[in-house]
């Protein structure tokens, strides 16, 4: 264990003995199994990012244990559905999971998700890395501090890059059609404040219920906007959102389309007339995925055509695994602290066997992720951010190459 490994084990231990839940988890020497629990949409309204996620934690799962494991175990997974936040489901996964011993989370996806369970969580004195929450809410959670991570930069920095994108794109009226989500309304609120700032004249902020009852209203009322652009952040019913705006003559043929996130699919083309998507853009975020790591994925999933946050799924696995070695314990308290330890200020390496031969030699590491740099900070967030920019080309379909990708800093909540 290196002396930054040692010295922030040490002052957590410390810092452990004053929160209620945590003396049943404080280190011991025999800990030495890692087993990490999955909590990600396999159903539910996100379902459609799931299986990019799952294999995102499956292929990290495989190349640590390939590599020989942590403190020379293999780590075991324990797969979670976590529906959505109109169900119990992942009540009932963490609820399992905590019962099998998992020494950390991966998840949730959803930010609603994640604060329906992350309570209890903590309070089981389990860490939690997310690999797409986003809410402002998450940054610095007090309930959950020193407990809670995640790889996906806050609303901020993507609301920031989407709205000064639209302007740049010579629009001035704009009219974001969102559903009816925390995660969704924060966003639309950060849109709409980077769009005014950045030159916008009108934004008009539409949400609906997901089950689609109420689109036809909210169409309605996009329409009168009369927006030069749309933007729509939802989730899967994004495609019924799209097909119903070009059957009012506003679709991305006529009408510029900014999608966010889960919103971002080849799918939204299905039964639309040729060439209807093609030029429109949407955002995510994370660093470009190399041609190689997208093979990698579809080694575990050869059906894979959707990459979505599957980087910050493998990067979340990847630094638990980092952080138990560093700490020379699975207890879930030692991750929660060494975490930033081996995400930043040490010698830069980029996969799990170097960076655990490094620990091994005594040396600290700077985990440099799929997804980008992480360098978390003392609120959960990573200190920086990369948000890709794609587009629809003429076959309806976007490259999952950005064509570019914005770097920013992260600021550290209620900063």
């Amino acid at each position: 264990m290196s002396r930054r490994s040692r010295a922030a084990l040490a002052t957590f231990a410390v810092a452990c003995l004053l929160l209620t839940g945590c003396s049943s988890r404080t280190p011991t020497a025999g800990t030495r199994q890692l087993t990490l629990g999955t909590l990600l949409p396999k159903t539910g309204s996100s379902a459609s990012l799931g299986a990019s996620e799952a294999a995102g934690a499956a292929l990290a799962l495989r190349e640590i244990n390939d590599a020989g494991g942590v403190l020379d175990h293999p780590v075991q997974l324990v797969e979670g559905d976590s529906g959505d936040a109109t169900t119990n489901i992942a009540s009932q996964t963490v609820d399992r999971e905590l019962a099998a011993g998992v020494n950390a989370i991966v998840g949730a996806s959803s930010d609603a998700v994640t604060l329906a369970v992350i309570d209890r969580v903590a309070a089981a004195g389990v860490v939690m890395v997310s690999p797409a929450n986003t809410s402002p809410k998450l940054s610095g959670y007090a309930p959950a501090h020193g407990l809670y991570f995640r790889t996906a930069p806050p609303d901020s920095l993507q609301g920031k890059v989407l709205g000064e994108l639209v302007v740049a794109d010579g629009h001035q009226r704009l009219a974001i059609l969102s559903v009816r989500d925390p995660y969704a309304a924060a966003l639309a609120d950060q849109v709409t404040a980077a769009f005014k700032k950045a030159g916008g004249f009108e934004s008009t902020q539409v949400d609906y219920d997901p089950s689609g009852s109420e689109l036809p209203t909210a169409i309605a009322a996009a329409v009168l906007s009369q927006p030069d652009a749309v933007m729509v952040i939802g989730f899967d019913e994004t495609k019924q959102v799209v097909a119903d705006l070009v059957a009012h003559n506003i679709g991305p043929n006529r009408v510029s389309l900014y999608l966010a996130d889960d919103a971002l699919s080849d799918q939204i083309a299905d039964g639309l007339p040729e060439g209807t998507m093609s030029g429109t853009k949407g955002t995510r975020p994370g660093a470009a995925l190399s041609a190689d790591f997208r093979s990698r994925l579809q080694t575990i999933n050869s059906d894979l055509t959707e990459f979505g946050y599957s980087a910050q799924t493998y990067d979340a696995v990847v630094l638990l695994a980092l952080a138990a070695q560093a700490a020379g314990t699975a207890d879930s308290t030692a991750i929660a602290a060494t975490l930033p330890v081996v995400s930043r200020g040490g010698v830069p390496c980029t996969t799990f066997a170097t960076c655990r031969d490094l620990l091994k030699s005594g040396q600290d590491i700077d985990y440099q992720g799929v997804s980008g740099s992480v360098d978390f900070q003392s609120d959960g967030d990573p200190a920086r951010g990369s948000i890709g920019i794609y587009r629809f080309g003429s076959d309806d379909r976007y490259n999952p190459v950005p064509i570019k990708v914005v770097e920013l800093e992260v600021p550290p909540a209620g900063g």
